[in-house]
């Protein structure tokens, strides 16, 4: 897997202060997305150990709240194959900082069992994150008002309360 860029201490993917990961490679191409670059799953430069490292030892700082996984999308195939062994480290070393991503699929149609982008993989990724934004970002639908997304048909998902109750849960902003 590819990554276009990290930022280290960010305030507006997520609550709080925190490293973003943004992904190369996506095939939803939204119409005025605001990285086009990233569809391309060759832009940026490898996620190796190396950079795995910097992304750790960037969520050491107590101030530091969490990870976002945002792209590109962190949801296609071979993106979420090599995102769960690094998930797995980052949780095993920081379990109380949370996590949140970004996909332009549907969590309740595309990301289940027998889903568009359902992989062996997907349960695992989907189980340590905590916040999911989900949907396409439509042009139409922008709205700058919104907290942590860009079109009002976008869902701010909390997953520990919706797999808690079974349904979606939309997380207070």
């Amino acid at each position: 897997m590819n990554y276009a860029e990290i930022k280290f201490c960010d305030i507006a993917n997520g609550k709080g202060c925190r490293t973003v990961l943004f992904v190369s490679g996506c095939r939803n191409a939204c119409k005025g997305c605001f990285q086009p670059q990233t569809w391309d799953f060759l832009y940026g430069r490898e996620f190796d150990e190396a950079v795995q490292e910097e992304i750790l030892k960037s969520l050491e700082p107590e101030y530091i709240q969490g990870l976002t996984l945002l792209g590109g999308e962190p949801f296609e195939p071979e993106n979420q194959e090599a995102l769960v062994p690094f998930m797995r480290k980052m949780k095993a070393a920081y379990p109380d900082k949370d996590v949140w991503a970004y996909t332009g699929y549907i969590y309740d149609r595309d990301l289940v069992e027998g889903g568009f982008k359902h992989t062996k993989d997907t349960e695992e990724l989907l189980s340590m994150i905590d916040v999911l934004v989900d949907g396409p970002y439509i042009e139409e639908k922008k709205d700058i008002t919104l907290k942590f997304r860009g079109s009002a048909n976008q869902r701010v998902i909390d997953l520990r309360a919706t797999e808690a109750g079974g349904n979606i849960c939309l997380a207070v902003d």
